[in-house]
């Protein structure tokens, strides 16, 4: 049975990886989501592939770009969730882009998304004015459209807040994703004004997390934390052997989260 997104905060701390279906190849893709999840990832964010990932850095970029040279489909990533899912429970969401869900058709997308055990999705090109049209048709299917929240979002973040759904997704720094040695935005406001609108909605903090200690520093201030480039880095340093050094990085990063919880 797959669990829901609210199951990947009910134990503490959630640490929250992200990958790109198809980099290099999916059957790494469909090794490393139930490692991941073996690890102690709580929730695993799927990247499907898209030619112009406007959020995303360099790292992630070209994590796309390596996926689509192999010809990998939005059916491809639908058909390796569902052989996920025949030993794999962990709630996943899938990242990716507005065209990618209308090229497929909105409609279609969910029921295909529900059908293979997903539990949402973040599409960080849909501003909050027009998630609207995205929230019905997966909605109806019983998924969560999770919205985001970034340091610019101001007077919007407690409008977002109470229409969340799933998870809010904190954006940590200004710009692309990316690692940062540094993370200087007050995570702690943002978080703090989530919470007063919509006290049931639990946060994630995401982009430019890459080390223990900010993971750590970040999971105190949210209850959980997102972690994307360091880990396709990863996956690019090493190709096809990526899963012992993806799955160690994995363990340390939810060691750090939990730290937080018990600190």
């Amino acid at each position: 049975m797959t669990r829901d997104i609210a199951d990947a905060f009910a134990n503490g701390k959630a640490f929250i990886p992200f990958i790109t279906a198809g980099d290099p190849t999916l059957d790494l893709t469909e090794r490393l989501v139930p490692a991941m999840a073996k690890a102690g990832a709580d929730l695993i964010e799927i990247g499907i592939p898209f030619s112009d990932p406007m959020a995303e850095g360099p790292v992630i970029q070209d994590a796309n770009l390596r996926a689509l040279r192999n010809k990998v489909t939005t059916d491809d990533v639908f058909d390796m969730v569902e052989r996920i899912r025949k030993t794999c429970d962990v709630p996943l969401v899938f990242m990716t882009y507005a065209n990618v869900v209308f090229s497929y058709g909105t409609k279609e997308f969910a029921r295909r998304e529900r059908e293979v055990g997903m539990s949402g999705i973040i599409l960080p090109d849909v501003p909050f004015e027009e998630k609207q049209e995205f929230d019905e048709p997966f909605s109806d299917e019983g998924l969560a459209v999770v919205s985001l929240i970034a340091p610019t979002s101001h007077e919007r973040i407690r409008a977002i807040a109470r229409n969340a759904k799933g998870f809010v997704y904190c954006v940590s720094s200004l710009g692309v994703t990316g690692v940062r040695s540094e993370i200087t935005t007050d995570v702690g406001a943002m978080v703090n004004l989530v919470r007063e609108a919509n006290p049931a909605i639990p946060t994630a903090v995401g982009f430019g997390i890459s080390s223990p200690d900010q993971a750590r520093r970040m999971a105190a201030l949210s209850d959980g934390v997102i972690v994307g480039s360091a880990i396709v880095r990863m996956i690019a340093q090493y190709g096809e052997d990526a899963t012992e050094a993806v799955v160690e990085y994995v363990r340390s990063m939810k060691k750090a989260a939990m730290q937080a919880e018990n600190s």
